[in-house]
């Protein structure tokens, strides 16, 4: 019988020694013992505390898990994790990020009570967000946020924020890999939850499309690229079409679709001619929209008739072959 077997460490237990072992990674002298020992500890800490949430045999149980959870909305660790990340050992933060998903999926009945819990901390996925400031972290924080944005009460938080428009920041000064995952975001938070999306474009017009062009003018091909797509999608998306009917009302808008017609990048162009079919399309065009066409009706009728014709899609042959008929019609 072995009598020195250590009992296992409660729920209150493991969330103040993680508090305390993250309160001393910066006691004593940078790379000193000290420091050493409280990321060991906070790792040690992290990694029993995932045990019990993953559900392991010899760890987990719904009434720890149910306990731990509350100690963490108590003590406001979720907060003070996403803030002291970037501190944290590499295998740790992976730690951090299991933990996060396994709370934020965990429901009772109807209710979600980490979800809840951050309705009321908005600051807990403002630090996701700010993750992206980090290049050691900005991945591990990417992961978090995007397990918030599946919920519509987080994903409104974020996207009624001003801290929304720090997307095409994060997108466009980042390292290619960052970029791409923060724009993932981007696309998360505006398609996913369409009808209350929907909304918000209609409300903020004006602002949202303002900063969206910026990346539609983006210097960057993959940026550039991407964000005509999501264009597409966020306009023919049926649950925007009070959005989609003032967008293509605009002359600026055609202009620019226009000018992407002939940029450099074949793909570039595939994706402008999605949305500049929209223009084309619309059976009560403005008269500002049809007088644009019709100046350049001779000049679109020959681009038309040439533009990439060796591609093998039948989709998109008939939608040319509709356009061509349009515009000769004006």
């Amino acid at each position: 019988m072995n009598f020195f077997k250590t009992k296992p460490r409660t729920p209150p237990d493991l969330v103040r020694g993680l508090r305390d072992s993250i309160g001393r990674l910066e006691s004593g002298p940078p790379g000193g013992d000290s420091r050493r020992k409280a990321s060991e500890d906070v790792s040690k800490n992290l990694q029993q505390i995932k045990a019990i949430l993953q559900g392991d045999a010899a760890e987990g149980s719904p009434e720890l898990t149910a306990q731990l959870s509350q100690e963490f909305y108590n003590s406001d660790l979720l907060y003070l994790l996403l803030s002291h990340i970037s501190r944290f050992e590499f295998e740790a933060r992976k730690d951090v990020v299991q933990i996060f998903n396994n709370l934020l999926r965990r429901q009772i009945g109807s209710r979600w009570p980490t979800v809840d819990h951050i309705a009321g901390r908005p600051d807990i996925i403002f630090a996701a967000l700010a993750g992206y400031e980090n290049e050691e972290v900005a991945l591990n924080t990417g992961m978090i946020l995007k397990e918030m944005l599946r919920h519509e009460q987080l994903c409104k938080i974020l996207l009624y924020s001003d801290s929304f428009y720090k997307f095409p920041h994060y997108i466009e000064t980042t390292t290619f890999g960052i970029s791409c995952d923060a724009f993932a975001n981007l696309k998360e938070t505006l398609t996913r939850h369409k009808p209350m999306v929907a909304e918000y474009l209609d409300r903020n017009y004006d602002r949202f499309f303002s900063s969206f062009t910026t990346l539609i003018l983006s210097t960057n091909y993959v940026t550039k690229r991407q964000s005509l797509k999501l264009l597409g999608e966020i306009l023919l998306d049926r649950a925007n079409f009070s959005v989609m009917t003032r967008y293509i009302a605009n002359e600026a808008n055609l202009k620019m679709m226009m000018n992407l017609l002939r940029d450099k990048s074949k793909n570039i162009q595939f994706e402008a001619f999605h949305v500049f079919k929209v223009f084309v399309a619309n059976p009560k065009k403005p008269p500002q929209i049809e007088g644009i066409l019709r100046r350049n009706k001779e000049k679109l009728l020959v681009f038309l008739r040439n533009f990439h014709n060796d591609k093998d899609d039948e989709q998109f042959t008939d939608e040319k072959q509709f356009l061509i008929v349009q515009i000769q019609s004006l």
